[in-house]
């Protein structure tokens, strides 16, 4: 991997690494293989060469990453089907950023966290790899739940324990409700 930003690796360094254990949620398109990582373009990928799983410590925090990708096409893709997967997951050397203010403190413009410019998420990413870090605990860009993103060669404990299909009518639904109710 190339070099990394040693502020960055500095302040890095000076967070101290969690241990975590539990469940987590994922979704993927129906038939495809719920433990398998990706090394594509992404908010938190840390490289070509580094698999990252994408998962959510709530259910409906994998729903809604998933929902927003979905809906940015022109016309909802209706015949795609997915599933969601409760994994049972653990790591022993995660990195915790907790929330925006942590973000921001290594140089994420968090004013445009929810848009496509993944410059210093994919750098922090690459750092924390670099730093034999297991995976990062951050925050949501779609709900209020917070994401893990598991480094696939760091992974101690990777189970899937329940699989089933996603129904985007109903959730759709819910959400149109959920909004129109704050309103």
């Amino acid at each position: 991997m190339g070099a990394h930003d040693s502020a960055l690796l500095d302040a890095l360094s000076g967070y101290t690494p969690i241990t975590f254990s539990g469940e987590v949620w994922r979704i993927t398109r129906k038939g495809l293989e719920p433990l398998r990582g990706s090394t594509a373009h992404g908010r938190w990928s840390a490289g070509a060469d580094i698999e990252v799983l994408y998962t959510s410590l709530e259910r409906e925090g994998a729903l809604a990453e998933i929902g927003f990708r979905l809906g940015l096409e022109p016309v909802w893709p209706s015949r795609m089907e997915h599933e969601i997967h409760r994994l049972n997951v653990g790591v022993e050397r995660a990195l915790k950023l907790a929330d925006f203010r942590a973000l921001e403190e290594l140089g994420v413009d968090t004013s445009r966290f929810a848009g496509f410019d993944y410059s210093q998420t994919k750098a922090i990413a690459a750092a924390a790899h670099f730093l034999e870090f297991d995976g990062l605990i951050v925050p949501s860009v779609r709900s209020t739940a917070q994401n893990l993103v598991l480094f696939k060669d760091r992974v101690k404990s990777l189970k899937l324990m329940a699989s089933e299909a996603v129904d985007w009518v109903k959730w759709r639904k819910q959400l149109t409700q959920t909004t129109s109710s704050l309103i």
